[in-house]
């Protein structure tokens, strides 16, 4: 009897062991609907483990993993030198998936409107004012393009979004690169913040004449009217996951930090606003038991779950990505 009251007194105390690893997390909102998905389908297959994702942009998600408040970060805009440098922790980047960014718009009787990265960076500088603008009408043949003022949106909040889509300006105009520049807060010269997705897909629903960006899954899911781009290829695509995988292509060798850019990637059907999105990582856990969680789980997606990518509108990483992750995920201590 003794033997037995012993045996299950470990057994509680392993129980109690597990259900005590609790992971937090904090950060970008574009890889949300994946990352829910895989968290709750992770935790369901594993009885004890919790993981609390907070969507709050990559510039919190990164504030919060840098100063050691919460067990893993996400973002996507890679950490620069000076960040990294900073940090109280350690971190790595670990790719998850790619998306990709589109620009969103309210012009009423407007289904579909083409944008070159020209135009659209002049839009945001605030050069291009009316929707019936000369050079927007050029790339629109037959559209009936009103009178009417563009009102500029942009996100209010730190974001990797942000920074995927200025990332991309600064590749296709010389001003924006020398005036506002890449990141996830620029100085944006003209228009309205919005909060996270919802902020500027609501505000685009609101005012007509607006127009902004958003991630494709978040305006696929929420059925709003997104924009052709121009690739440097000279074609006109919508975003799409062929479209995403082909400028993953354009890397030929993946840096070993994995901090890498593939907007405006050559290719004739490779989408120009497209991006790998990152877990910031902690090299050495604080919390041995946790760390070990986190290692499960980071194969775990990598393993399984990219395979479930594709019905978010997501691209899986291509699979030689996929085996050097996994390397990087086995040395984590």
């Amino acid at each position: 009897m003794k033997k037995s009251l012993v045996v299950i007194g470990i057994l509680l105390l392993a129980v109690s062991t597990i259900q005590a690893q609790k992971l937090t997390g904090a950060g970008a909102t574009f890889p949300y609907p994946i990352y829910s998905k895989w968290f709750s389908e992770y935790s369901a297959a594993h009885p004890g483990v919790e993981i609390n994702y907070q969507s709050i942009g990559s510039g919190g998600g990164i504030r919060q993993v840098t100063a050691g408040l919460v067990d893993f970060g996400a973002s996507d805009g890679p950490m620069t030198d000076e960040q990294l440098a900073a940090s109280k922790v350690k971190l790595i980047h670990i790719p998850t998936v790619l998306g990709a960014v589109v620009p969103i718009f309210n012009v009423p009787g407007v289904s579909n409107i083409r944008f070159s990265g020209e135009v659209l960076s002049d839009i945001f500088l605030g050069k291009i004012e009316s929707w019936n603008d000369p050079r927007i009408a050029k790339d629109n043949p037959g559209v009936n393009l009103p009178n009417q003022k563009i009102i500029v949106v942009h996100r209010s909040d730190g974001s990797g979004t942000s920074y995927i889509f200025t990332d991309y300006l600064s590749k296709v105009n010389t001003d924006w690169a020398s005036g506002p520049g890449k990141g996830a807060s620029p100085a944006w010269p003209t228009g309205v913040g919005g909060k996270g997705n919802e902020g500027v897909a609501g505000l685009v629903r609101q005012l007509p004449g607006a127009l902004g960006y958003v991630e494709l899954i978040y305006a696929l899911q929420n059925h709003i009217s997104f924009g052709e781009v121009k690739n440097p290829a000279g074609n006109w695509l919508k975003a799409s996951i062929e479209g995403v995988t082909e400028a993953a292509a354009s890397i030929k060798k993946m840096p070993a930090d994995y901090r890498v850019s593939i907007t405006n990637a050559p290719g004739a059907n490779a989408y120009p606003i497209a991006s790998f999105t990152w877990l910031l990582i902690p090299v050495k856990a604080a919390d041995p038991a946790k760390g070990k969680v986190l290692k499960d789980l980071l194969s775990w997606i990598v393993n399984s779950g990219e395979s479930q990518v594709s019905a978010l509108s997501y691209a899986p990483l291509p699979k030689a990505v996929q085996d050097k992750v996994l390397q990087t995920i086995y040395a984590l201590q």
